[in-house]
Parts: C-alpha cells; sequence; structure tokens
C-alpha cells in the first residue's frame, strides 16, 4: 500500500508539473503576441523591400546583357570564314582533265583548277604570272625568257621545273598527240635553260605571244612513259590527274542510266602544295547535267550553291531573295557570220543590204540584260578599234535599194526573186533561248526587205558539225576574242582554208587588204603602230561586209548565298571565274573588327 506521504509527493509533483506547463504555455503566447502578431504588420513592408533587390539585381542582369550585346555588335562583326563545301552545277559532260584535251566548259573548268599554266589572268582580266614568277621578249618580239616561280611542286609533292614546262609544250607540238592547242605551237622552239628558266623563240614577231601560255603544265614524271598515240584516252586523264593548281582531284561519281539522265560529279579538295593564298573552302564539287531543267530543280532543292551554262535567268528564281545573279560582261563577241562562199552571200551587195536590215537595238532589248553594242570585229575596249570605221548602220531604204541593184526583185509574196531563185538563207544557231530570240529576231527583220530566213537552232554537238561542214548561209554565233586584238583566227583567208585544223573563219571571208593588214597588226607590240597597222583591215571589213555585229555577251553565274570573294569586272571565257577561286567562301562568322 502506498503510504500516505507518498502520495503527497506526487501530488506536489502533479501541481508542479501544472504549473510549469502553464508557465510555457503563457510565455509561447507571449512570443507569439511579441514576435509574430506585432512583427505581422511590418511584412508588407519586407516584401517592398526584397521585392527592391530581386528587382535591381534583374536590371543589372538586364543591363549587363545588352552592353555586352551592344559591345559585340561594335567589335565584332559578320565576316565571311573559312570552311563549307561548294557544289556548283554546270551544262555539259566530263570527259577529259587534262588541259591538253580539255575543250567543252565542264573539261576546261576541271582542268583549270587542278592544273596551272605560266600565265593566268586576274580579277580584272589582266595578264599575270601564275607558276611564272616574270617573264620578258626582246626588242624583236621574237625570244620570250620566262622565270618560274621557287620551290613549285606538284600535288603528289614532286618538284615541278622547267622540264615539266619544255615536256608540256612538246607534246602539244607532237601532231601525233592530236591537242587541239597544236595549230597556236607550230614553229616555236621551247627550251630550258635551267631549272626555273623557259625560253621560247618564234619563228615570227607575234605580240599576242604571251596569251598562249596560259594552258595548263602537265607533270613530265608521270606522262613520259605513255605513247603519245594513248596520251588522249589514259587513267590520268579521267581517274587521276595531277596539277599544280588551287585544287586536286578526289574522286568522280557517275549517275544515270540514261544519257539523258547521266550525271557526274567531280570533287576536289585543296591542294597543300599550291604556291598562292591557301584555299578557303574545304571542298569544290562540280556537278555537270546534260538537261537545262534537271539542273534548275536541283538548285530549287537547294543541292547547288551555283549554276552555270544557262542562257537567261529562270522565272521562278527571280524573286527569291537569297538568290543572286552576276551577269559577267565577257571579252567575246557575237556575230552574224556570213558565208561568202555561198551562192547567194557571194554577193557583197547582198551582205551589206543584210547589214543595213539588222536593227541591233531592238535586239538587245530581246536579251533581257544589258549589254554592249559590237560595231567591228574588234571590241571598242581593244587596241585598234576605230569608231569612224564601224559597220554599216540600220539603214531600211538604202537595204533595199542595194537588193535591187543587185537584180533582186520582189514577187507577189513580197519576197526577192532572181533568175527564178527565191533569195532564201539559212541561218543556224546554238539552241538556247538567247540565240533563239534574236535569230527570230532576225527573221522578221529581214523579211521585210524580202529575205526569206529559215531558222535552224541545234544543240553544240550537231552545231559544231553543221560549222565544220559549212552547211549554212548564216551563221549566228558567239566567238572569244579575248584582251588582245589579235583576231587573225576569224579573218584571215589562211583560216578558211579546208586544211586548217580549226578552220575558224566562219565566214569563208578572203581578202589580200584585210590578210595583209591582219598580219601587219599581229607583229608589231607598240600599240599605236598595231592600231595604224589594223586600219585597212577595219575599212576592208567594213565594205565587204562578211559578217554582221550584234554585241558584247556575258556570262552568268547564278548563286544560292553570297559566294563571297567572287568578283570579276570583265572575263575572257567562262572558265575564268575561277581565276581568284582560291578566295570563295561561302561561310560567315563573328569576328573581330579591324581597328
Amino acid at each position: 500500500m502506498i503510504d500516505r506521504i507518498t502520495k503527497l509527493r506526487w501530488r506536489r509533483r502533479i501541481r508542479r508539473s501544472k504549473n510549469q506547463v502553464q508557465e510555457l504555455g503563457s510565455q509561447a503566447e507571449e512570443h507569439i503576441e511579441r514576435h509574430f502578431f506585432k512583427r505581422i504588420s511590418r511584412l508588407p513592408g519586407v516584401l517592398r523591400f526584397t521585392s527592391g533587390w530581386i528587382g535591381l539585381l534583374v536590371l543589372l542582369i538586364i543591363g549587363v546583357a545588352i552592353q555586352t550585346k551592344m559591345l559585340g555588335n561594335y567589335y565584332l562583326t559578320n565576316q565571311p570564314i573559312a570552311g563549307g563545301t561548294y557544289v556548283e552545277g554546270m551544262l555539259g559532260s566530263f570527259t577529259n582533265a587534262n588541259p591538253l584535251y580539255a575543250t567543252s566548259s565542264v573539261d576546261s573548268s576541271v582542268a583549270h583548277l587542278v592544273f596551272a599554266g605560266l600565265l593566268h589572268y586576274n580579277e580584272k582580266n589582266q595578264l599575270v604570272g601564275d607558276l611564272a614568277q616574270t617573264w620578258k621578249v626582246d626588242d624583236h618580239a621574237m625570244q620570250y625568257t620566262v622565270k618560274l616561280r621557287p620551290n613549285l611542286h606538284w600535288q603528289d609533292g614532286r618538284p615541278l621545273t622547267a622540264e615539266d614546262v619544255v615536256f608540256t609544250y612538246q607534246l602539244i607540238q607532237n601532231p601525233d598527240a592530236k591537242s587541239p592547242l597544236f595549230p597556236s605551237w607550230q614553229g616555236i622552239k621551247v627550251s630550258a635553260i635551267d631549272a626555273q628558266t623557259v625560253q621560247f623563240v618564234l619563228p615570227n614577231a607575234l605580240s599576242a605571244f604571251p596569251y598562249s601560255m596560259t594552258n595548263g603544265i602537265v607533270p613530265k614524271h608521270l606522262l613520259k612513259d605513255v605513247p603519245i598515240t594513248q596520251l588522249r584516252s589514259i587513267g590520268f586523264n579521267t581517274a587521276n590527274p595531277v596539277g599544280a593548281g588551287p585544287f586536286k582531284w578526289e574522286d568522280i561519281q557517275v549517275t544515270g542510266d540514261t544519257p539523258e539522265e547521266r550525271e557526274e560529279q567531280i570533287a576536289l579538295v585543296p591542294n597543300e602544295n599550291f604556291y598562292g593564298d591557301k584555299v578557303k573552302l574545304n571542298k569544290l564539287i562540280i556537278r555537270s547535267f546534260h538537261d537545262e531543267k534537271r539542273m534548275v530543280e536541283s538548285f530549287k532543292r537547294q543541292e547547288l550553291n551555283g549554276m552555270a551554262g544557262l542562257g537567261s535567268m529562270p522565272q521562278e528564281l527571280e524573286k527569291e531573295s537569297n538568290v543572286y545573279r552576276y551577269d559577267i560582261p565577257l571579252q567575246s563577241e557575237v556575230l552574224v557570220f556570213l558565208r561568202t562562199s555561198s551562192e547567194a552571200l557571194g554577193d557583197v551587195k547582198v551582205r551589206q543590204a543584210l547589214s543595213e536590215a539588222t536593227d541591233t537595238g531592238k535586239i538587245l532589248k530581246n536579251l533581257g540584260y544589258p549589254a554592249k553594242v559590237a560595231n567591228e570585229p574588234l571590241l571598242k575596249t581593244a587596241i585598234g578599234y576605230n569608231g569612224g570605221l564601224a559597220q554599216l548602220g540600220y539603214n531600211l531604204g538604202g537595204a533595199q535599194k542595194l537588193l535591187d541593184d543587185a537584180g533582186w526583185k520582189f514577187n507577189d509574196e513580197g519576197l526577192r526573186i532572181k533568175n527564178g531563185k527565191t533569195l532564201t538563207l539559212s541561218l543556224y544557231s546554238q539552241s538556247n533561248t538567247e540565240y533563239e530570240a534574236i535569230a527570230r529576231e532576225l527573221q522578221k527583220q529581214w523579211r521585210l526587205i524580202g529575205v526569206d530566213v529559215v531558222v535552224s537552232l541545234q544543240e553544240e554537238t550537231d552545231l559544231q558539225a553543221t560549222i565544220a561542214q559549212r552547211s549554212y548561209d548564216a551563221l549566228l554565233y558567239g566567238i572569244e576574242l579575248g584582251a588582245d586584238p589579235d583576231v587573225f583566227p576569224y579573218w584571215h583567208s589562211s583560216q578558211a582554208d579546208v586544211r586548217s585544223q580549226n578552220r575558224l573563219n566562219f565566214s569563208d571571208y578572203k581578202s589580200p587588204a584585210a590578210d595583209r593588214a591582219l598580219e601587219a597588226g599581229r607583229t608589231r607590240t607598240d600599240p599605236a603602230i598595231r592600231a595604224v597597222k589594223y586600219k585597212p583591215f577595219l575599212e576592208t571589213w567594213r565594205s565587204d561586209a562578211p559578217a554582221i555585229a550584234l554585241y558584247q555577251p556575258r556570262f552568268l553565274y547564278i548563286t544560292r548565298g553570297q559566294l563571297f570573294g567572287f568578283n570579276p569586272t570583265t572575263i575572257s571565257n567562262g572558265v575564268n571565274r575561277y581565276e581568284n577561286v582560291e578566295n570563295w567562301m561561302i561561310r560567315e562568322g563573328k569576328t573581330v573588327k579591324d581597328k
């Protein structure tokens, strides 16, 4: 049993615990009152204080971001940067990269990128050194001495020397090699003075000779043991060419089951042994197309960065803001060659009448791009051009009188007739939009003076056969004139001979006076004297009217996105667009501004 004392002790403890609980409760109520209920009224102020600091911190972060961006725009700018793969579409087909045989646009383009010549053109179409460091000519313009750049190498690492240059031109001069360059190098002695010096001795003075030294040089160590008759068909030309140009061969892929669908893709990569500036692109791919429509569709699918070979800008691309169009003037001329050996055009009065019946102003309006008028066999920028000796201008009444005087009378159908024969001319040209529009306009203009014109438009291969056979009366065609005014190949009577290898005298024009002037002009180096010597040629050409000069054409190049570093002003031919290809860029990135 619990005694009374123990009970009292428990009661005292319980009373003490109860008092402690009451005291703790009172203290808790006092603390809650003091620290919570009395301070809760201060909460809005605390919130305002906290929000202020948070807002200040946010403003500080935004300010730093804006300042960083502003400073970035001040010190940094978008600039072209190296890298990327450039894919160029081109009309035509690939057959041979060897510069001794490359003639088509695709072949010539690949050869130009892989191989280097002694000389080449700069962006202003001026002749400058390529593999050659310097060149000089003697007082008689018959001996040229070329000094090569030091430390030149082939793409396989082997040294490139004067022996390679001599080897190249001796191959060209060998008739068994069958190079298209053969006619330009006959009678020229080529020798190596030392490992870096080449000498050319000409049989006669030729002021335009330096322009012949732009073809690619080929490696002796790879081709010296190839039988000359097999040189045109070896694997070197199509599978593993080795040159000294800015790009080197990587691979070729051929697709398509039919000739119409066939496409070649030639992949080129930078040549680490190139003597010049380092190539900026990582790779350049040339894709050949046999069909214009297929190439344009590929461009629209953004498979191509650029296109070459079109005659006009596709309408569906004209409104695209990211498509760039380059109209580059060519040092070329489009003419209507009047074959003087044909029955109807053998009469000079008929040729003069056609010249006076041609309204070049209307023809230029149909081109779709600004073009310079041509009115002589020389361009207006060429040495010897004489505005006072321009061809017979537009004069419809004068043209009618010339045909009347020549005995060609109108019949009931409004056509000219003589000795029972109608004055009918066959006009041939290449099948493209530009030439078709011109041919149709000429057909209408000449119909006004009673001439019946039958227009035939052909693909390039067929047209070349027509030209070779001289199966035309009139030929609408463009010729490359270049920076030098030597037009000997197009107008000298020797170039009309069927035995001539190139036979570029498309008018079959023969004139002793013109021959003498052309021969004299090409042998003078003084520009003033050359101009004097060419004057009789211009006078005779104007009087004989073997052709009708129309305009100076342009090379159309189309890109998707800007092609940085591509800014040619004038070029001799389409291939010369590559003259500064090592500087082409397609990418942009932030770089520090120059101070």
